[in-house]
């Protein structure tokens, strides 16, 4: 779904030039439509914000009663220390037909974990515990 971001910026043309260097300031034709679409749903925003919220303290709460250590947060994704190398996790992850998100060279042991429906993020909850067992 990464490619089907939207965004836009709107300026003055000399200032959107000095941006450009930054990025396209473009945006998908289906970005657009899905984001126009979107705000003829007045309460959408605030009902997948709380369905992400209870998704994610459901995964929170799982990985503390656990005890895998996490970087928490507010938004859709949170940072999991594995204890070694993510691409590890990941590979392993990936044989359950569970993806994740990568890592990166300054934080090597943790994964960045996006939440997803509660059925994905159960099946997450699943492979994960074989896969640090």
């Amino acid at each position: 779904m990464a490619g089907l971001r939207a965004g836009a910026a709107i300026g003055r043309p000399d200032l959107l030039g000095k941006i450009r260097a930054y990025g396209n300031l473009w945006c998908p034709t289906t970005s657009m439509a899905g984001a126009i679409a979107s705000l003829g749903v007045k309460d959408l925003v605030a009902k997948r914000r709380k369905i992400t919220k209870d998704t994610r303290e459901d995964v929170f709460a799982f990985l503390d009663k656990n005890k895998f250590s996490y970087v928490p947060s507010v938004s859709n994704k949170f940072m999991l220390d594995v204890k070694r190398p993510g691409k590890e996790i990941t590979a392993a992850l990936r044989k359950e037909n569970v993806y994740i998100g990568r890592s990166w060279p300054a934080w090597p042991t943790h994964v960045r974990v996006s939440i997803g429906t509660q059925d994905e993020m159960n099946k997450f909850k699943t492979a994960f515990l074989k896969v640090m067992a």
